[in-house]
């Protein structure tokens, strides 16, 4: 289980200081959590405390009871926690198979990675062997990154917005892909989305506005107020091409 109490981050930079999480404390039991919210209300900074990236300035993070406050993004992957990015990083010389291979922390075998690849909708023989460089395209690239936060199957998974910049096609097949981690993998997948696709796939729902808890809750609770309801703030979205 992951816990935060009383964690507040502020940003410095020219123009001073600015309070972008207010004294949070919230649980996350294994399962599947969508964190949804208006822009600027704190998500993506919360999925970086999570994730190590950034460390609070107060408060405290614990993971099964630990506290990993302190912990660096490198000590908190061995705890068992992923990140992937809302754009996913691309690398220059290193395959298909040799990031998964990194992501676990092992030697993948050929036809173990293209099994991972196959559960994220890509043809293993035509992936495997290609380089994360700038020929694969933005959906491609985001089921890439989910094949190996599979192969290090890790306790807390956490993905910013992966809907962001993809197409239609590629937006369905991304929500088959979590719907199957969903029933596979044990832990806590945690995503960050204003997608009604997405929302319609949680266990619990937690909506942060202005760097605060405004609701959470399964989301037969939350996604009416949110769908009907101005009054947290924020609204959600289908999927990005389905209006055109």
């Amino acid at each position: 289980m992951l816990e935060l109490k009383n964690v507040s981050f502020t940003a410095e930079n020219e123009e001073g200081s600015k309070d972008i999480i207010k004294n949070l404390s919230l649980k996350i039991d294994n399962g599947f959590v969508v964190i949804t919210g208006p822009n600027g209300g704190g998500k993506s900074t919360l999925a970086k405390l999570i994730a190590g990236i950034i460390k609070p300035t107060s408060g405290q993070i614990l993971l099964d009871g630990e506290d990993i406050t302190d912990l660096s993004i490198t000590e908190r992957a061995k705890k068992g926690v992923s990140f992937a990015f809302q754009q996913p990083v691309r690398f220059k010389g290193i395959t298909v198979h040799d990031l998964i291979s990194l992501a676990s922390g092992r030697d993948v075998s050929i036809s173990e990675a293209c099994d991972y690849l196959s559960q994220v909708g890509l043809c293993a023989r035509d992936y495997i062997n290609r380089e994360v460089n700038a020929s694969l395209s933005g959906g491609e690239l985001k089921r890439i990154e989910i094949a190996t936060v599979l192969a290090r199957s890790t306790k807390i998974s956490i993905f910013d917005e992966p809907e962001a910049g993809i197409d239609l096609w590629s937006f369905k097949s991304l929500i088959k892909v979590f719907e199957k981690m969903h029933d596979n993998l044990g832990g806590s997948i945690i995503i960050i989305s204003h997608q009604e696709r997405i929302l319609n796939i949680a266990d619990k729902v937690i909506v942060l506005a202005n760097g605060t808890l405004k609701a959470e809750g399964t989301k037969d609770e939350i996604l009416p107020e949110l769908l009907h309801a101005t009054d947290m703030g924020c609204s959600v979205l289908k999927a990005q091409t389905e209006e055109k």
